[in-house]
């Protein structure tokens, strides 16, 4: 299956593979990041959560997606944990977009993208690519009650930013032809 973009047909594979290299990349770009901080953490070391689990809370936490945290007896609630007085830097916020900015523009040079509505066809394919593997991080990433948001994961990282920021992207390829 294809899309139309300008004369061209474009794989909707071509642009899925954009997506998910954006997903893996932003992923990677966090754990470089934060992995260390969480490592030596003391809350992480008493409740044996793996590392990458935990940076990939953080991950979706770039997106906006808070995580959901069961403090068992004590209840449960939300939070993220960027910002703040212990949080990591917000220029983590910054990692989605510019990794689906890149997937955006790779598409639309692929495509040959020259006009603004190719730019939203050709980000179809982003989306299906971030979304799938937003899929597998919601079900891969829950530890002991505490992960992301569900339903505003699917929302903002598997479709809202994707959408948005692949478009950017393959706007930027109709004008740097």
């Amino acid at each position: 299956m294809s899309v139309s973009v300008g004369n061209r047909e474009i794989p909707l594979a071509v642009g899925a593979a954009a997506g998910a290299a954006a997903e893996l990349v932003g992923y990677a770009l966090v754990f470089i990041i934060t992995s260390g901080s969480i490592r030596d953490n003391i809350l992480r070391q008493a409740t044996d959560i793996p590392t990458w689990k935990a940076v990939g809370w953080v991950f979706f936490n770039a997106h906006f997606v808070e995580t959901m945290i069961d403090l068992g007896f004590f209840g449960s609630g939300t939070g993220s944990f960027i910002g703040g007085d212990d949080g990591f830097t917000t220029l983590l916020y910054a990692i989605p977009p510019l990794v689906l900015i890149a997937a955006g523009l790779a598409v639309g040079q692929y495509g040959d993208i020259d006009e603004p509505v190719e730019a939203l066809t050709g980000a179809a394919g982003v989306v299906l690519g971030y979304l799938a593997l937003v899929l597998v991080g919601l079900f891969l990433f829950p530890a002991q009650g505490t992960g992301p948001v569900f339903a505003t994961g699917i929302l903002l990282a598997g479709l809202v930013y994707p959408l948005v920021f692949g478009t950017v992207g393959g706007l930027i390829a109709t004008v740097t032809d």
